[in-house]
């Protein structure tokens, strides 16, 4: 007969083997394949080694750990994606995957929920707004249509630049794009500029308080509706639009005014400090590169020999202008970081990626692979002239608006009004920098905001042409 004792020590053994077993087979099961990590500190994580130049110090890590990382921020994993294969896998093969934007506080209390476009979680309303601007704000006919107001700001831009040379001051570029770039987004968007007197000095202020003068150009819109199609081509601006869009409501999406505040919001928000920044880099690498300058100056004035002024379709005829603008976004991406969230369980260039990770696609550090490009360093427009390669998001060797359902829908705007602004500048003058100092001191220090601009303000000389 067997005792007691045998079967309590068989049934123990058998429930030892069969927990080491499970325990096993769990660990096995659980074990992911993650991407490689920098050494973190308790608490903080990752924190520490981002420094003050973010997008600098993540190209340093991703040289020494690969183009795809993971980090821990505090207690959230973030993925750095840092190579054209793994932003074409997040951006195009998986982007409905990665649709998602990383949830924040800051974007839900300046976009009303969010309910614009750029920050809002993906989803039905996301589609819905998204729509509304490619279909009704942001489409090619409508960009054409407000060819007056550019062509009216860049030649305000030019007698501020004749007024400086009058008065014999240097030319303070970086103040000259950031108001011309305000005026065309308050006249296309709002219908009038918003530069002077009280409204003028709210505007530029707090963008807090842009909410409160938003709510009474809505408000005077309203009162003065009347159906866009019977103005003047170009006159109705994106308030017009969007509540013309709200009373017709054919889409069956209601756009509450919550929701026009915020896409107007995001106008400003992704307009105004990226087409700037986009334009000082350019004329900061320009000057530094006066060869390439020359060249440049050279393809305007051909195009338009006999002219008085350019004219946007003299750019048709521009191709080194196109590659200089193409070069200037490659080197100075002005969104260094686009941000994606993991909205379910997948994997990534064999890497398992948990649902809730936060992610950054880093077209800057891209932009300046080595395996990519030849001398990333160096600014050389001639790499773009024989190439079909180009920043609509297609190519992800250039993203620097993004690229799939999270793309920037604006690119087409900031496209002609960077041009336009660009070959007008340089049929006119001739730019050098103040002090006879020589282009290779000028300074080309970063600071990071919004955008990644110039530390300090782009001075120049300008001299009109002869």
């Amino acid at each position: 007969m067997i005792s007691s004792f045998a079967v309590f020590s068989f049934l123990f053994l058998f429930s030892c083997g069969l927990l080491s077993f499970l325990v096993r087979l769990s660990s096995k099961k659980s074990k992911k394949n993650l991407p490689p990590s920098p050494p973190k500190l308790p608490f903080i994580g990752n924190f520490h080694q981002l420094g003050l130049q973010p997008h600098r110090s993540l190209q340093k890590l991703t040289n020494e750990f690969g183009p795809m990382m993971m980090l821990q921020f505090g207690s959230v994993q973030v993925l750095i994606a840092s190579s054209a294969e793994s932003a074409s896998q997040i951006m195009k093969i998986q982007d409905l995957g990665f649709a998602n934007k990383p949830n924040s506080i800051i974007p839900r209390k300046l976009f009303f929920g969010p309910k614009d476009v750029a920050f809002t979680p993906y989803g039905e309303y996301w589609r819905n707004a998204r729509s509304v601007c490619m279909l009704h704000l942001l489409n090619n006919k409508r960009v054409q249509s407000f060819s007056k107001i550019r062509e009216e700001e860049t030649s305000l831009l030019l007698r501020k630049i004749n007024h400086s040379i009058d008065n014999s001051q240097v030319v303070d570029l970086t103040e000259l794009f950031v108001t011309m770039m305000n005026d065309v987004l308050c006249r296309v968007a709002l219908g009038r500029k918003y530069c002077d007197g009280e409204e003028g000095k709210k505007f530029k202020s707090l963008v807090i308080e842009l909410v409160e003068l938003l709510e009474g150009v809505i408000e005077e819109h309203k009162e003065n509706i009347i159906n866009i199609d019977e103005k003047e081509e170009g006159s109705a601006d994106f308030v017009d639009i969007l509540l013309q869009v709200q009373k017709e409501n054919k889409s069956g999406f209601n756009i509450e005014m919550d929701s026009i505040k915020a896409i107007i919001m995001d106008m400003f928000a992704a307009g105004t400090d990226t087409t700037s920044t986009l334009l000082e880099w350019t004329m900061n690498e320009l000057i530094r590169n006066p060869n390439t300058l020359r060249k440049l100056r050279d393809e305007v004035r051909q195009v338009t020999q006999g002219k008085s002024d350019v004219t946007e379709e003299d750019l048709e005829n521009m191709p080194y202008l196109i590659a200089v603008m193409k070069e200037s976004l490659r080197l100075h991406s002005p969104v260094p970081l686009l941000p994606r969230e993991a909205i379910k369980d997948t994997k990534v260039n064999g890497y398992d990626v948990a649902a809730g990770t936060q992610v950054f696609v880093c077209p800057w550090a891209i932009s300046r692979d080595p395996t990519i490009w030849e001398n990333p360093e160096e600014f050389q427009p001639e790499r773009f002239l024989d190439t079909c390669v180009d920043y609509k998001g297609l190519n992800f060797e250039l993203i620097p608006f993004g690229a799939g359902r999270r793309g920037c829908p604006g690119i087409t705007f900031a496209k002609v009004v960077n041009e336009l602004a660009l070959a007008r500048m340089l049929f006119h003058f001739e730019f050098s920098l103040p002090n006879g100092a020589k282009a290779e001191d000028l300074d080309v220090d970063e600071a990071l905001g919004i955008t990644v601009r110039r530390k300090s303000p782009l001075l120049a000389v300008a001299t009109p042409r002869i």
